[in-house]
C-alpha cells in the first residue's frame, strides 16, 4: 500500500519564493498549498490540519510571528511543527517572540531547507 504523502502549508507572499518552495517539496514527495495572505491561510486552517506549516515573518498583510502565536495557543495545531523563515538580521529577535520548531535564514540553501522539513516529517 502506498504511503499517503505529508501535506505543508505555506505562507509565503512572494510568488516566487512560494513558487521555488512548493516545486522544491513537491520533488520530495510533499504535498504543498502555497497562501500568499494571512487571510488565505487562515481560511483554510479552520478546517485544515497540515503536517507541517512553513511561515514567512514579513508579509504584505500581517505578521508570520503573530499567526505562529496563535497556531501554537490553539489545542487543535499547537502540535503542528513551524518553520519561520527572515532576514538574517530578524532571526534572533524572531527566535525570542516565536514559539516555532525552527528557523532558517533567506536566503537559503536549499538542501538545508529540505534537510530541515524532512526532519519534521519523517
Amino acid at each position: 500500500m502506498k504511503k499517503a504523502k505529508k501535506c505543508v502549508y505555506l505562507l509565503e507572499d512572494n510568488d516566487d519564493i512560494r513558487e521555488m518552495i512548493s516545486f522544491l517539496l513537491t520533488e520530495e514527495n510533499y504535498e504543498v498549498h502555497g497562501y500568499p495572505t494571512v487571510k488565505s491561510f487562515n481560511d483554510e486552517m479552520k478546517t485544515g490540519k497540515p503536517d507541517m506549516i512553513v511561515l514567512d515573518v514579513m508579509l504584505a498583510d500581517g505578521n508570520g510571528i503573530d499567526v505562529c502565536d496563535s497556531l501554537k495557543s490553539n489545542k487543535r495545531t499547537k502540535q503542528i511543527p513551524i518553520l519561520m523563515m527572515s532576514a538574517h538580521a530578524q532571526l534572533l529577535n524572531i527566535k525570542e517572540k516565536c514559539d516555532a520548531e525552527d528557523f532558517i535564514s533567506k536566503p537559503f540553501d536549499i538542501y538545508d531547507f529540505v534537510k530541515k522539513v524532512d526532519h519534521y516529517l519523517n
